[in-house]
């Protein structure tokens, strides 16, 4: 069967989500009081990034974004290859007593998230550690729920749910493909 793509998410409805994401996060935490963004690369970075700048035009804040590279914690590394590439981890305060969100791009499994979580006790012991995701495609194989969602997917098996962001792709987009996705 052959490949069809459609648009789920076009660079005005992204910007109008991820405003409504960090309002959200804000509302959850009631402000921005201990809040840390940590985004897993690669795209959650840029959209967590995104979500602090946001917080910041409406609070007036500026919320510490860090970065996650679960490469190493996870539980499928020896099917990557003997040579993972691996990104930097980088969190600008400590973890300790903060409400942490993790941000990513697309939540299926549940296994990113899961090996974020592990990364992230090596770090500290964060008073809570939410989870904001710009698109939940279904599909979870854990019990992780996000408490924080941009879009809903109903991505069939085999469907490949793709975030673009200008800053990796050239254009800001959220692509559904179904057929053969391989």
């Amino acid at each position: 069967m052959p490949n069809s793509s459609s648009i789920v998410l076009t660079a005005r409805a992204l910007e109008r989500t991820i405003t409504r994401m960090a309002d959200e996060i804000v509302e959850k935490y009631d402000g921005t009081d201990g809040l840390v963004l940590v985004g897993i690369q690669r795209r959650g970075v840029q959209i967590a990034a995104r979500i602090a700048a946001r917080i910041e035009a409406s609070e007036h804040v500026s919320v510490p974004l860090g970065a996650l590279d679960i490469t190493l914690y996870r539980d499928d590394l020896q099917t990557v290859g003997p040579r993972p590439v691996v990104g930097k981890t980088l969190l600008p305060v400590a973890l300790d007593g903060r409400h942490v969100v993790i941000v990513d791009d697309v939540l299926f499994t549940g296994r990113t998230i899961r090996a974020a979580l592990d990364e992230l006790a090596d770090f500290g012991r964060p008073a809570s550690v939410g989870l904001a995701v710009l698109v939940d495609r279904g599909g979870r194989e854990l019990p992780i729920q996000p408490d924080v969602v941009g879009t809903n997917v109903d991505a069939p098996p085999g469907a490949r749910v793709d975030v673009l962001v200008k800053e990796l792709d050239g254009r800001d987009e959220v692509v559904l493909t179904s057929g053969d996705a391989a």
